[in-house]
């Protein structure tokens, strides 16, 4: 963001400048009659991400702890945090009177197992007091469509939906080789990607929509800085085709699918590879998946301003577009055609349901491997970033970064030298710089290296 600085302005500036500087080098300031001077306006957020689940065994019943590492994100030049207070098992940390709160979680501590809260103060308070008392802002995120998780090696259930065997609709219907399938009758332990073990929500469920947007008017009663979506999309690609997602899609095309799902995508199908001649409907249900999404963004940006308006509302995305539409989100400005880059699943109406005009703010997960900071195109910290700008055509600021525990070359550690890079290469082309998660800057030592990063870009901007 620019800020015009008029003629006068600028000599009432030097003023200024001159009394409360000690350099000995004067600046030089050189204009034309008929030209106006800009200067950046502030400088560029930095978030960094904290985990619920990952955290859970460190910060659960340890203020001591969270006031120690938040001190430790100051220190290293972060302006802002993201606290996610609801895990994929979609019970919280914070108060509210739609869902329970979280007991235990699954956390890998010498094997795998659960790991119990025995404390009874408020977790996000916690971090609102310590947070602001540093001056850092403080934002909440939530996994937004999940009800429930089926763990691995025999650890067992637990959640919403696992509690509430009414509520068993809720849950995604997923277009299966075996056929439409509720995700709770997927009942494999032993894989939880290829098991379905984390149990995602319908999104076209009304019933869904109203727990939701209750849950979020309970969480901006909070003294938040900003509120993030996470996981606000569909589970994957064989999802939703319960009989409600049916019926809206029906209504929303002005037609009855004779063959469903077939007429849209083929039973079993997790992805098509491109190009291929899709079924009748695929790319209109492409469509209708992205509606169903950009509208309830709509919806909770509202209950939460109208809860209080001093809130930012944002979405966290995953920064790969040209694939994202296999889980129904749009996050770019509806001013891009989407269809002009992406014709092979794009309609021309795509475009209409981009939801960056409708948050305030877009963090970008922009998770390259470690040798893959600087570059274009997707799949280097930078060119996520810069593809970015081309999408949300500045409809929304946003800010981009790595996962610096997870992928190619960062899950064994000793990536000081990128990390540093990966300030540089996400900030320069976005809005500010964002990083995922606090547990691997802590388990590989990255608080000097962001640091490092961060103090690098101070510089550019201060000289």
């Amino acid at each position: 963001m620019k800020i015009n600085i008029s003629k006068w302005l600028l000599l009432s500036a030097i003023a200024l400048f001159a009394a409360c500087d000690d350099s000995t080098k004067s600046p030089e300031w050189i204009w034309d009659e008929e030209e106006e001077e800009t200067v950046d306006a502030a400088e560029k957020p930095r978030y960094i991400w904290i985990d619920a689940a990952a955290n859970f065994p460190d910060y659960a019943n340890s203020k001591e702890n969270i006031a120690r590492d938040l001190a430790k994100a100051k220190n290293a030049g972060f302006t802002d945090i993201v606290v996610d207070v609801r895990p994929s098992m979609g019970d919280v940390l914070f108060k509210t009177s739609v869902v329970s709160e979280v007991q235990k979680l699954d956390v890998w501590d010498n094997g795998y197992r659960y790991y119990e809260r025995t404390a009874t103060w408020d977790y996000l308070q916690a971090f609102i007091d310590e947070g602001h008392k540093l001056g850092l802002k403080v934002n909440a995120a939530i996994n937004t469509f999940v009800g429930g998780n089926l763990y691995s090696y025999g650890l067992g259930q637990q959640g919403m939906l696992f509690r509430d065997t009414d509520k068993k609709e809720w849950a995604t219907t997923l277009n299966l080789e075996t056929g439409l399938t509720n995700a709770m009758d997927v009942t494999s332990d032993i894989d939880p990607y290829n098991g379905y073990g984390t149990k995602f929500l319908n999104p076209a469920n009304k019933d869904v929509q109203n727990f939701l947007l209750d849950m979020l008017s309970d969480l901006a009663k909070y003294d938040l800085d900003g509120i993030f979506l996470d996981r606000c999309r569909y589970n994957d690609f064989q999802s939703d085709f319960s009989e409600t997602s049916r019926v809206q899609f029906e209504e929303y095309i002005g037609e009855t699918v004779t063959n469903f799902p077939n007429d849209i995508i083929k039973p079993g199908t997790s992805y098509y590879p491109l190009p291929i001649i899709k079924p009748k409907y695929f790319r209109k249900w492409m469509e209708f998946r992205a509606k169903i999404i950009h509208d309830f963004v709509v919806k909770a940006s509202a209950r939460v301003k109208n809860t209080n308006s001093k809130i930012k509302f944002g979405v966290y995305v995953g920064a790969w577009y040209s694939t994202y539409y296999e889980v129904g989100v749009n996050w770019a400005s509806p001013k891009y055609n989407t269809n002009a880059d992406y014709p092979a699943w794009a309609t021309q109406d795509y475009k209409n349901y981009g939801y960056a005009d409708k948050i305030d703010f877009l963090l970008l997960g922009a998770y390259a491997s470690a040798n893959s900071i600087y570059g274009n195109g997707e799949w280097t910290v930078q060119g996520f970033c810069k593809n970015a700008k081309k999408l949300l055509l500045d409809d929304v600021e946003f800010a981009g970064g790595p996962d610096v525990g997870n992928g190619t070359g960062w899950t064994e550690g000793g990536q000081s030298a990128r990390v540093i890079q990966s300030v540089d290469a996400a900030i320069s082309e976005g809005n500010g710089y964002f990083v995922f998660d606090i547990v691997h800057v802590k388990m590989y030592n990255y608080w000097d290296a962001l640091k490092e990063g961060i103090d690098n870009y101070l510089k550019t901007i201060n000289n």
